[in-house]
């Protein structure tokens, strides 16, 4: 890969900026995961894990609609200990050297502790990502990322257990994403991704209901670009801690333009339903247009972002 792509992140040396979204890949066990190398990704983030396996929303989880996708999977997972001694073990068998970043839910403090504690403990992810903000679980999920405070609760108490660096995915579903990064930034998070999906509901004409079994749920894609690029702009500004960006990523520009907003790393979800080897073929065009927009590498142009910044103020 392109030495021009390499991004150091706490936790994670990357050979490329980019990596799947958190539940796209499953444990690099899906259909999709299994059409490419993921040595090819920068890193993989693992689907959502819980204490206990969760059997997840009603069908159907997943629907395609204009310009987007609807889901409400309701964080469908194993359980932490089939994790760590099956699906970790048989990742790791396969991709030794692969970034990996553990995701984390719960229904209460106590759940993100404990799944956190075992996750990190395994020796077999580089990072993990507390999922604070998923808008398709009744309990837990984005209740913990509404409130700056107990936001702050929830990452100083997993910062107390894990010994790999930790990262607190950020609502868009909020009046003031600022003053919640702001808040896991001073409880001692490593790092931030966002933005999850944004809560939504689809109605099919023709049946007169909702085209997800759960009713409303995330509305993922590239219509939502524009909101993640502001939000990941203002927390930029606001905070020192790397951001990983997300949200309507798919194409070479897209990714530039997370960068531009203040990003150190990018997380493409939706676009696979399109393009099963979208990172790739991203990571296989970014150095060019790279080159074209006048940078040496991702890393210079983050660089001048950051310049640009200090210089402004």
């Amino acid at each position: 890969m392109d030495k021009m792509l390499a991004v150091e992140l706490p936790g994670l040396t990357l050979k490329n900026p980019l990596m799947p979204a958190s539940g796209t890949f499953g444990f690099g066990d899906t259909k999709t995961a299994q059409k490419f190398s993921l040595n090819e990704l920068g890193a993989l983030v693992l689907k959502t894990t819980t204490p206990t396996a969760r059997v997840g929303n009603p069908q159907p989880q997943i629907a395609l609609v204009p310009a987007g996708v609807m889901n409400s999977v309701g964080l469908t997972n194993p359980g932490v200990a089939a994790v760590v001694n099956d699906k970790l073990v048989k990742l790791r068998h396969q991709y030794p050297d692969l970034p990996v970043i553990g995701s984390v839910g719960g229904a209460s403090i106590a759940d993100y502790v404990t799944v956190a504690k075992q996750l990190s403990a395994s020796h077999q992810v580089q990072a993990l990502e507390l999922n604070i903000s998923c808008p398709n679980v009744h309990e837990g999920g984005m209740a913990f990322g509404t409130d700056p405070v107990v936001a702050a609760e929830l990452t100083h108490a997993v910062k107390q257990v894990a010994t790999v660096p930790v990262y607190v995915k950020l609502s868009p579903n909020v009046t003031d994403i600022v003053a919640i990064a702001r808040a896991v930034q001073a409880a001692g998070a490593d790092g931030i991704s966002m933005i999850n999906t944004v809560f939504g509901l689809h109605i099919d004409v023709n049946t007169k209901q909702p085209v997800l079994g759960a009713g409303a749920g995330g509305y993922s894609g590239a219509a939502i670009k524009p909101i993640a690029v502001r939000m990941v702009d203002q927390v930029s500004r606001a905070v020192d801690i790397p951001i990983i960006a997300m949200g309507g990523v798919e194409t070479v520009d897209d990714v530039i333009e997370m960068y531009l907003a203040g990003a150190d790393a990018v997380q493409v979800g939706s676009a696979h339903f399109k393009d099963a080897l979208i990172i790739p073929h991203l990571a296989a065009q970014l150095p060019a247009r790279l080159r074209e927009l006048g940078y040496d590498s991702i890393e210079d142009l983050r660089q001048q972002v950051k310049a640009g910044r200090a210089n402004a103020n």
